[in-house]
């Protein structure tokens, strides 16, 4: 369904896949927010900040969450919608923010991105905690630069240092330690309760992340005194069916990109795939491979999808609602 409504909407997968989620939640597991939709008290981005904390949760609980924030949606920017309604997920569902929170540090990953004016973007998916320490270094030794006359604007010098500590480290730095701060409730950091800490600049931390956190041998813990009712401190990846080298090579200089269309996965991270398949007397040449990344190689064996590679090298592909589309 994602790459038909990709297909003919002109928009990645992913996005399509998003606009269907969001379609199928809101309709089927969140009537109020709907509602507000309808009456005009959010967009339809404000409504994906309620959708997306929401997709991990079970129909009854994201029922639950969705009528505990209906009558605080409005008025409320995009960032602090999607806030709150994490927050409540925490609430609601505390084993379960517990239990996605380590899958989700189970599938960390740095990621290569790739953009224009010979820029490319560097990105790693870390623990909140250790992503928000890194910073916080980075941020001190940019600050320290720009304090000994360094001319370059804070966003450079960031970026620089950034590149320096990986590569090989600032000469002449000092030893630098970074501070984040979590903030826990004392029944939680005691275990005699599992609500929510909060990692300033973040949001919500489950429980037990937070109690590791507290308890690592270099945290140093701050007691704090807050007002019971406000909450404020007050005390401080044909001889032969594989192709061979140099074909290969020559499809994949040739084709650049994924020939699935809004596909840009680069070339050479693509499988190379018979048009006309080899148990059909497919041959293994130039004029019968393309390239398609792993996800749109397997759309193509998909049962009512058909490829057909003209004379021209020009790609028909003719999706299961009999909708064609031509790719150069």
């Amino acid at each position: 369904m994602a790459s038909e409504v990709a297909l003919a909407l002109a928009i990645s997968e992913n996005a399509a896949r998003i606009k269907i989620g969001l379609a199928r939640d809101l309709v089927t597991r969140l009537p109020e927010t709907l509602g507000a939709l309808s009456r005009g008290d959010i967009d339809l981005y404000k409504a994906s900040k309620v959708s997306e904390p929401t997709s991990v949760l079970s129909d009854d609980m994201a029922r639950e969450v969705d009528a505990a924030v209906a009558d605080r949606l409005a008025g409320r920017d995009a960032s602090s919608i999607r806030r709150m309604v994490n927050r409540t997920v925490h609430k609601i569902d505390p084993e379960g923010a517990a239990a996605r929170a380590e899958a989700r540090r189970r599938e960390r990953r740095v990621e290569l991105r790739h953009a224009d004016d010979a820029m490319a973007t560097l990105t790693a998916e870390l623990p909140a905690e250790v992503a928000s320490a890194a910073y916080a270094r980075i941020d001190r030794c940019a600050r320290a630069l720009r304090k000994a006359g360094d001319e370059r604007t804070m966003d450079q010098l960031r970026a620089d240092v950034f590149a320096d500590l990986l590569l090989s480290g600032p000469s002449g730095e000092a030893s630098v330690r970074a501070e984040v701060f979590v903030h826990i409730d004392f029944t939680t950091l005691t275990g005699l309760s599992n609500d929510p800490a909060d990692l300033a600049g973040h949001g919500p931390l489950p429980a037990p992340i937070a109690r590791a956190i507290a308890f690592d041998p270099n945290s140093t813990w701050r007691r704090i005194i807050t007002d019971p009712h406000t909450g404020a401190p007050v005390d401080v990846g044909r001889t032969r069916y594989r192709p061979p080298a140099v074909t290969a090579d020559h499809v994949k200089v040739r084709d650049r990109e994924c020939r699935f269309p809004t596909c840009h996965r680069p070339a050479h991270d693509t499988d190379l795939d018979h048009v006309i398949p080899r148990q059909r007397s497919g041959d293994t040449n130039t004029a019968n491979l393309i390239g398609l990344c792993r996800r749109h190689h397997r759309t193509k064996h998909t049962p009512r999808w058909h490829f057909h590679l003209t004379d021209t090298g020009q790609l028909h592909i003719t999706t299961p609602t009999g909708h064609t589309y031509p790719t150069p």
